[in-house]
């Protein structure tokens, strides 16, 4: 049973997620609201309404919003916030709920695959209902406009006179008109309308059907959620609260003002909800306000800062929590990943001896640890990062040109656990040996450099797809699985070699995301899949690598700097093998594209020589 492209588990536990967050904040509008009961409505309003926005809001995107800042801004933030971290927590779904009974497990997974459908067919109706209603109401309006005709009274908007029976009313959002019955002038005096037009350019003023718009896609959005139609209705009062306030300010007589509503109260029906007329909220109240000439107070300090805590708790908060969580995440991600990996029990590091002209290079993963030969310490942090050359800095000279013996062993207990780890995390495991024998202090930053895309070149890619009984993995040279085979790699793996004209790169049965960390290393660079390719292919490339940028150093074609290869045997002259990013678009199907992106870089703040065993 295929559920909609959009709504899955994963989603109705977001918007689940997103529904409480909402709810909270409303809870919170609504004390904060009968906190400055005495203030002025305007300040109620934009309290309601930040409520009202929150629902379009998910702390998700909030903090999505301060990652993108984050990205843009290369500020430093050196410490995670409590706060930060807490916010980011409660942006986060939902865990699913572990069924341990079989059957019971079934009837719920078949209950909830029901009910995913049910779900969203419910909602879609309601929010349709919803929306036709207000539809309706906007037609009538719009009907009322329609059959109107100028009438000739100064006001900010123009003035239109309608033959439909509604209350005095502003209409429209970016073009509004105010709309007045017809016999409206003969009915009240002319102090009374003057205080009704009064009333209704407030509206414009405040870009009342704006905001109340805002809400009316909240109401259809949420339909089934209470506080959606609460708020809607705070919205109305407090509009209208702040409308009297205005009109009482502006020195119109309360008592005129008073009986210019109940006459239109009197005479005409009230307007439609899209349009800002004058009869809204508890209109005795309203009533007992306008003729005790109750004054709102103003802002005092501590109200100031209930405010601007509620600011910074619905927008100030997530953002920040996205702008340190965007520095922060790579590092504590790594942290959290390192304390559920296996310890590297016994580690022996010796400097490597060269043996002239027969240089030893290896590195390879054993069913119990990790053995290099020969290994350059720059290449080891690379890989135990898992990051291109250009992404590691302060790494000192002797650590690029220092080669190493590395022995490392894990603990018999530990060993049938190394069997499930990826390559990667196989690498990371190195990283503690690098703090404890190295002496390494790092930490992360942001910094914009320039990656390359890797993509499908103009007519198509060129690469031939591995049988399906026989299925890559994300291996490599030096993965778990050990050395390639005789005669080629073992299926999922590469083998890198010396070939007259350069390197040549073999692959059997291997995704692209063995490509993409090839060609990181080769070129120094970071490298981004988005070939699209999700295959296992076979595929041979034969390359030139930049100078040193080989595995042992060797110069283009394959040649020492004396023009002989590592066995001292004098080397074919043939040309060499085009550069890589020749090679890929000629061999493969496929280029590399340079562009410019914010990337987590590491900075290394320490690295020694290696204590002696």
């Amino acid at each position: 049973m295929n559920l909609p492209l959009f709504w899955n588990e994963s989603f109705t536990a977001a918007l689940v997620n997103h529904v409480w967050q909402s709810t909270v904040v409303a809870g919170i509008a609504g004390l904060l609201a009968l906190a400055l009961s005495k203030n002025h409505a305007r300040v109620r309003y934009w309290v309601w309404f930040a409520a009202s926005v929150k629902f379009l809001l998910p702390f998700s995107l909030l903090i999505a919003a301060g990652k993108w800042m984050r990205s843009l801004i290369a500020i430093s933030i050196v410490h995670k916030p409590v706060v930060a971290a807490a916010i980011a927590q409660i942006a986060q779904p939902f865990a699913p709920t572990e069924v341990f009974d079989s059957g019971a497990a079934r009837v719920a997974a078949q209950h909830a695959s029901w009910l995913l459908f049910a779900i969203p067919a419910v909602w879609m109706c309601g929010a349709l209902l919803v929306a036709a209603r207000m539809g309706r109401a906007w037609r009538r309006a719009n009907a009322a406009r329609l059959a109107a005709t100028p009438l000739a009274i100064a006001a900010d908007v123009p003035v239109l006179c309608t033959p439909a029976q509604m209350e005095p009313g502003i209409f429209g959002i970016f073009r509004p008109v105010l709309l007045l019955p017809e016999g409206i002038v003969e009915r009240l005096s002319a102090g009374q309308m003057r205080a009704i037009i009064a009333h209704e350019m407030c509206h414009v003023r405040r870009r009342d059907n704006l905001t109340f718009a805002v809400h009316q896609l909240v109401s259809a959005l949420f339909w089934f959620h209470p506080a959606a139609w609460w708020i809607g209705t705070r919205l109305i009062e407090e509009r209208e609260r702040a409308c009297d306030e205005a009109v009482v300010r502006a020195n119109c007589a309360a008592e005129t003002y008073a009986e210019g509503i109940l006459n239109v109260c009197k005479f005409y029906l009230e307007s439609p909800a899209c349009v800002a007329g004058v009869t809204g909220a508890d209109l005795k109240e309203r009533i007992v306000r306008i003729m005790n000439g109750q004054m709102a107070r103003n802002l005092g300090t501590g109200r100031k800062l209930l405010l601007a805590g509620f600011c910074a708790m619905v927008v100030g908060v997530p953002v920040v929590a996205g702008l340190a969580w965007a520095k922060q995440q790579p590092a504590q991600q790594q942290a959290a990943d390192m304390t559920q990996l296996p310890q590297f029990e016994v580690v022996a590091i010796k400097p490597h001896k060269d043996e002239g002209m027969n240089m030893r290079f290896g590195m390879r993963f054993s069913p119990d640890g990790f053995t290099a030969d020969g290994a350059h310490l720059d290449e080891l942090l690379r890989n135990a990062f898992d990051v291109s050359r250009d992404r590691i800095f302060n790494e000192p000279e002797w650590a690029k040109s220092g080669r190493y013996d590395i022995e490392a062993k894990v603990a018999p207990e530990d060993a049938p656990k190394l069997k499930d780890l990826g390559f990667a995390r196989r690498w990371a495991m190195l990283i503690p040996v690098f703090q404890d024998r190295f002496g390494l202090k790092f930490h992360h930053e942001t910094k914009e450099m320039e990656v390359y895309t890797l993509v499908v070149a103009k007519g198509g890619p060129k690469l031939k797809e591995a049988s399906p009984d026989e299925p890559g993995t994300n291996a490599s040279p030096s993965s778990p699985g050990g050395p390639a085979g005789v005669g080629g790699p073992r299926k999922g793996q590469m083998m890198m070699s010396m070939a007259p004209q350069g390197m040549k790169l073999e692959t059997h049965a291997s995704t692209m995301a063995i490509l993409v960390r090839m060609l990181s290393q080769q070129i120094g660079s970071t490298v981004v899949d988005k070939t699209g390719l999700t295959g296992n292919y076979d595929y041979t490339l034969t390359f030139t690598p930049d100078q040193g940028s080989g595995p042992m150093g060797m110069a283009p074609g394959g040649h020492g700097p004396d023009g002989h290869g590592p066995d001292g045997a004098e080397q074919s002259q043939e040309p060499p093998a085009p550069l890589i990013f020749t090679a890929l678009q000629e061999q493969l199907g496929l280029k590399l594209v340079a562009q410019k992106q914010q990337v987590d870089v590491i900075v290394i703040d320490h690295i020694e020589q290696p204590s002696a065993n």
